[in-house]
């Protein structure tokens, strides 16, 4: 079963030092009673768009009810 969080994220494309925010929501296939830390988030967004995790940051990270 899907869930979905609100997130707020720094993500860093290509070879520059250029960073852009995003914020909406992502749903997430999981376990709604499983607790996912901040690299775990980080590294299913990166691979989500083809980056590594070190390209993303979470900012705010919260699940929607």
């Amino acid at each position: 079963m899907a869930t979905k969080y609100y997130t707020r994220f720094l993500m860093q494309k290509g070879g520059n030092s250029a960073t852009d925010e995003y914020s909406g929501v992502v749903e997430i296939q999981a376990s709604t009673q499983q607790l996912l830390d901040t690299k775990e988030v980080e590294a299913m967004l990166a691979k989500s768009f083809h980056l590594d995790s070190e390209q993303v940051e979470v900012l705010n990270w919260s699940r929607l009810h």
